[in-house]
């Protein structure tokens, strides 16, 4: 399978959605809405969940499966309100102790004159920033498209894992195409040069590993939470943050 070929999955619309991975790994979910400075959005979709009884926080960014739904979420587009939404719930959570869980899947932040205008950059900037100082564990899972700033503020975690048919890349292959050769139509051709596949990143060592799409994928979901949440939860924070701190200065020499 090419790399654009896994793309083409990535985007699927058949592709699962937030709601059922809370739906088969966690129970008691309860939604939590708005970033208390201006609006709803629901790109992102956030809020408390248990994990084996465990108190945790579950975010992520939320595509639809229908025309109507995808427009309703942006096309899994977030916006600065959302970005905040995700800030607030990530601050909660280390104010109560509870380790955060996050699902990626966006082609991108949302680029409108809107979005730029109420601070797009700030907001995703302020999430990286954030989580990298967050005294809990934080556990990044890409489920789809990994795009961009988008992607990495929610991704900036202790431990990155990526289903076999999901991407991850600082941009789309088309708008690597665009740039490189004023060519949108060279996407195939972007995508292998720009290392976006689950297995080329691991083997780059930038993610921790990498999920199989197969009957057993909630079971092995659930094993790798279980496991990474209880090594991360034995950490003090002073160790929590010195190891996030090793894994990204490591992986910005890469």
């Amino acid at each position: 399978m090419t790399p654009y070929e896994r793309v083409a999955i990535a985007r699927s619309k058949k592709r699962l959605k937030i709601t059922d991975y809370i739906d088969k790994l966690f129970t008691e979910f309860v939604e939590l809405k708005g970033d208390r400075l201006y609006r709803e959005d629901p790109s992102i979709l956030g809020g408390i969940a248990f994990f084996h009884g465990h108190p945790v926080t579950v975010i992520g960014h939320r595509k639809g499966r229908t025309t109507e739904e995808n427009i309703r979420f942006n096309f899994g587009m977030t916006q600065p309100e959302g970005y905040r939404k995700a800030a607030r719930l990530m601050r909660q959570a280390e104010k109560f102790n509870r380790p955060i869980i996050t699902f990626v899947d966006t082609p991108g932040a949302y680029p409108g004159i809107e979005a730029e205008s109420n601070g797009q950059s700030n907001a995703i900037a302020e999430n990286l920033a954030l989580m990298s100082t967050l005294k809990v564990p934080v556990i990044t899972v890409i489920t789809g498209e990994g795009g961009s700033g988008g992607a990495l503020a929610l991704a900036a975690s202790d431990r990155v894992y990526m289903l076999e048919n999901s991407v991850y890349s600082i941009l789309s292959p088309e708008g690597f195409a665009t740039i490189l050769w004023k060519d949108g139509e060279k996407a195939h051709e972007a995508a292998k040069i720009m290392k976006m596949t689950a297995e080329e990143l691991f083997e780059l060592g930038l993610i921790d590993g990498v999920i199989r799409e197969d009957k057993d994928l909630y079971r092995s979901l659930d094993v790798m939470l279980r496991k990474e949440l209880s090594a991360l939860s034995k950490l003090k924070p002073s160790a929590l943050l010195s190891e996030r701190l090793k894994k990204y200065t490591k992986a910005g020499r890469t």
